[in-house]
């Protein structure tokens, strides 16, 4: 059952060395793309520079021509010379300002590459931190899914809120489905391989606005109160008024009819404020637009003309805005064109000049109104499809910086229920990183992991944990080969009380087991897989001792399996009278009165115990 023992330390070494390799490979290539972009981008600002200079000089040079002109030339050589002026000087502004285009393009590329090479050294520092709010369920806590050093974050590169809260879901999935995560799965594999699409879906985003694109600001618009008959009725009236009102007044300019028109103005104004008022709160919402609208259109347009003949998963989903009929961007930009339009009557002065000689206000309302009735149908299903490419975008990028990283194999059926090769914690450096392999041969078994203080217990049991959540995610996982069945997940590893609630500690801790009895009590076809990190902690020896007991004699046999770390060695008796329980341990030595740790998993109980030799190397007294 578990294959990393002293025996296979050579095979493991070799293993674990290969992996690293492969990391100091990707980082190294990393630094190499980034010192080559700082390169170009170093030349490109001295460039800046130089146009800067360019400009001043063209400038001067025009004026000074012009001048000669326009004392020594013709009039007609001095129109001439004006306009080789403005044409020469607009050629160098035109220039600059691509030059600029391509600096803040590289400027922008160098920022992921870093950020890239900061994920991959886990340099949380330079991390971005995801913006969404979202409430963290217990499994997130206990295995670290979420949180300031967590695997959202790690792996969190989405543009969207709404794809960083799906990704967030994908990792917190309790109830997998291996046929769903078998088509994920291919579609994360294809992003990966479409190196050149995913970034350029980040670095296009990154050009437009720093700040991730909000899909619940496009939505809040179609569910505004808004009457399209009333919009139309109200657009026909104000036309009339306004055509009334200049036809009036133009003839009274040429002298064929008295000054009516200040009487129909008036009419027009009235009517005006006192109609324009039902129709704000839309107007203001189709305002609001606009600053999303630049973010999705960009989004759009990108993947409706991405080759992706390669990539068939990703073309299929990608379907719904690449037809022929759909359009999505063109039509989003119809829509930035009425959110312009309306936006100019956000300005008092210039809103009511407009209004005063057209129904502006009418106008814009029933286009927008025309289009709303589009974009309900459309738009969600648009949006939809951006967020599932957006977190699968993050997955991609993170596969595409693991090579080593190895696809895992989710079945139905738990024949072995869990088997794995080299398995490490993903939130450790792979420098210090220290894996192992660990298999489980049927489903009711029970492994009491003991060991020393800091030897490695907790950390195995949420490698395991964090594996499962990328292997249902979809993602490659940290190990080098992985088959697990899938397995409803249930952690009891960080419990904390709740004053607010009246939980004491110990009080928590009894609700979050009695939960896991109810699941695995349940006739649910998902088998469940938990992670114990101590029983009862938050009571007295003797009392910890028989209901810790009791507990693991409950749960062996049941419809699942689970990791127990404990430093109950008492409890390690257990495995004499039921053959479901196994004990495995972690070891530790001495060694020039340090304590040194190995981190492997072990077959049997722990032979010793260093609580008592740490508080003596503190200085501790100690009997």
């Amino acid at each position: 059952m578990i294959t990393a023992c002293p025996p296979f330390y050579p095979v493991l070494d070799q293993i674990l060395t290969g992996l690293q390799h492969l990391d100091t490979v990707q980082e190294h290539q990393l630094e190499r793309n980034l010192t080559r972009l700082q390169t170009r981008l170093q030349r490109l600002q001295r460039l800046d520079r130089r146009f800067s200079w360019y400009r001043l000089a063209v400038l001067l040079c025009g004026l000074a021509l012009v001048w000669l002109g326009a004392a020594y030339l013709p009039i007609a050589y001095t129109r001439w010379l004006v306009l080789l002026a403005l044409l020469s000087f607009a050629s160098v502004v035109f220039l600059h300002r691509r030059l600029d285009h391509w600096r803040a393009r590289l400027s922008a590329w160098r920022e992921a590459r870093a950020e890239d090479l900061a994920r991959l050294r886990l340099d949380w520092e330079h991390i971005p931190q995801p913006v969404i709010q979202r409430a963290a369920s217990p499994l997130e806590i206990d295995l670290d899914l979420s949180g300031p050093f967590s695997l959202h974050r790690l792996i969190d590169q989405c543009v969207s809120q709404e794809g960083s809260r799906l990704l967030a879901d994908w990792l917190a999935n309790t109830a997998p489905d291996p046929a769903q995560i078998s088509i994920r799965q291919t579609q994360v594999r294809e992003m990966a391989a479409a190196r050149r699409f995913r970034q350029r879906f980040h670095l296009k985003m990154k050009l437009v606005s720093s700040e991730q694109l909000r899909g619940a600001g496009l939505l809040d618009w179609l569910q505004v109160a808004y009457q399209s008959r009333q919009a139309l009725r109200l657009l026909g009236a104000a036309s009339l008024l306004v055509i009334l009102n200049l036809s009036l007044f133009i003839l009274n300019s040429r002298g064929l009819l008295p000054a009516y028109w200040p009487v129909t103005l008036l009419i027009y104004l009235a009517f005006y404020f006192f109609s324009a008022g039902s129709l704000k709160p839309f107007l203001e919402a189709v305002v609001d637009l606009d600053r999303e609208l630049d973010k999705l259109v960009i989004l759009l347009h990108h993947v409706e003309g991405a080759n992706l003949a390669r990539f068939p998963h990703l073309a299929e989903l990608c379907a719904p805005l690449r037809g022929e009929a759909s359009q999505p961007s063109a039509y989003i930009r119809q829509i930035k064109l009425v959110t312009a339009g309306v936006g100019l009557r956000m300005n008092l002065v210039l809103g009511l000049l407009i209004n005063l000689v057209l129904p502006w206000d009418f106008l814009f309302a029933w286009l927008a109104g025309l289009l709303r009735q589009r974009a309900a149908r459309l738009l969600p299903a648009w949006l939809e499809t951006i967020y599932h490419l957006d977190g699968l975008a993050s997955l991609g990028a993170f596969a595409d910086l693991h090579p080593d990283y190895a696809y895992p194999r989710v079945t139905s059926q738990p024949t072995p229920p869990f088997e794995a090769v080299a398995l490490g914690h993903p939130l450790i450096p792979a420098t210090r990183r220290v894996c192992n392999d660990f298999a489980v041969s049927e489903l009711g078994q029970v492994f009491l992991i003991t060991g020393s203080n800091m030897a490695g217990k907790s950390t195995f049991i949420r490698a395991v944990g964090l594996n499962l959540c990328l292997a249902y995610a979809g993602a490659p996982v940290c190990a080098t080969a992985l088959q697990t069945a899938a397995f409803r997940l249930h952690t009891c590893i960080r419990i904390s009380d709740s004053i607010t609630d009246g939980f004491s500690y110990f009080y928590a801790e009894v609700k979050c087991l009695h939960s896991l009895l109810e699941k695995i009590r349940s006739a649910h076809s998902l088998p469940v897989l938990y992670l114990i990190d101590e029983i009862y902690r938050g009571t007295n020896n003797r009392e910890r001792f028989q209901g810790s007991r009791a507990l693991i004699r409950a749960l062996s046999g049941a419809h699942g399996l689970g990791l127990i770390a404990t430093h109950d060695l008492e409890l390690a008796s257990l495995e004499k009278d039921h053959p479901e329980i196994h004990n495995v341990h972690f070891r530790d030595r001495v060694e020039e009165g340090k304590l040194v740790f190995d981190y492997l998993i072990h077959p049997g109980p722990c032979p010793t115990t260093n609580a008592l030799r740490i508080m003596q190397l503190e200085g501790l007294p100690v009997q």
